[in-house]
């Protein structure tokens, strides 16, 4: 019985991308939907900053990418600029139906090859096979659809990328897919004592504003 998930993303995302490509490890029972959301409309949201933000994060994270990269077998290389404004490829993938095979095209194309989505966008679209591209993302019920996904991820608790969603619980972070295989195994997992212990613990402190 396929068991039903959605993957939340955004190509601007190295972990996505990075992510993305261990998806062959995920039970194979999974039906993965894929929802492109905008990742710097979750972080106005839940009003924090991404990690390209902070400078001495920013540059832990691309070399960090490198090296995860590495480890895994996964070509990488990093784009010229970054972050870069993801909107458009986004509302294309959106119009194209979200369909993988043309995720890990926009994704290999960012990531795995070190492109830029904007600078290079007609070189992109023509890997995608898209001739008009404008009349794509142009369209009001494609822009109102990324919108809605991120919003909705947004309610359902999403705060970052890339978040698995699976029976109400999610999984966020590239380094998940063993996690979620568990508790794909045993539903009960969030039962046990400990994790019943942490999901209660109370913050001790506030940061003031």
């Amino acid at each position: 019985m396929p068991i039903p998930a959605r993957w939340y993303f955004d190509v601007i995302s190295p972990y996505a991308y990075l992510h993305f490509k261990q998806l062959h490890r995920l039970d194979n029972r999974v039906e993965i939907e894929f929802v492109p959301v905008l990742f710097a409309g979750l972080l106005k949201h839940w009003g924090t900053k991404g990690p390209a933000e902070l400078p001495a994060k920013r540059i832990h994270t691309y070399r960090q990418c490198v090296w995860l990269a590495r480890q895994a077998g996964v070509p990488y290389s990093t784009p010229p600029r970054h972050p870069f404004n993801p909107l458009a490829c986004l509302r294309l993938l959106i119009a194209l139906g979200s369909q993988r095979a043309l995720i890990d095209i926009a994704f290999s194309f960012i990531w795995g090859e070190g492109r830029d989505p904007e600078a290079e966008w007609p070189a992109l679209c023509s890997k995608l096979g898209v001739a008009d591209p404008e009349l794509l993302t142009s369209d009001a019920a494609v822009k109102a659809q990324l919108m809605t996904n991120t919003a909705e991820a947004a309610a359902r608790g999403v705060w970052g990328v890339p978040t698995f969603e699976c029976r109400d619980e999610l999984f966020w972070g590239l380094d998940t897919i063993d996690w979620m295989n568990a508790y794909l195994d045993d539903p009960g997992l969030f039962e046990q004592a400990a994790m019943q212990r942490a999901s209660a613990t109370a913050p001790g402190v506030v940061r003031r504003q």
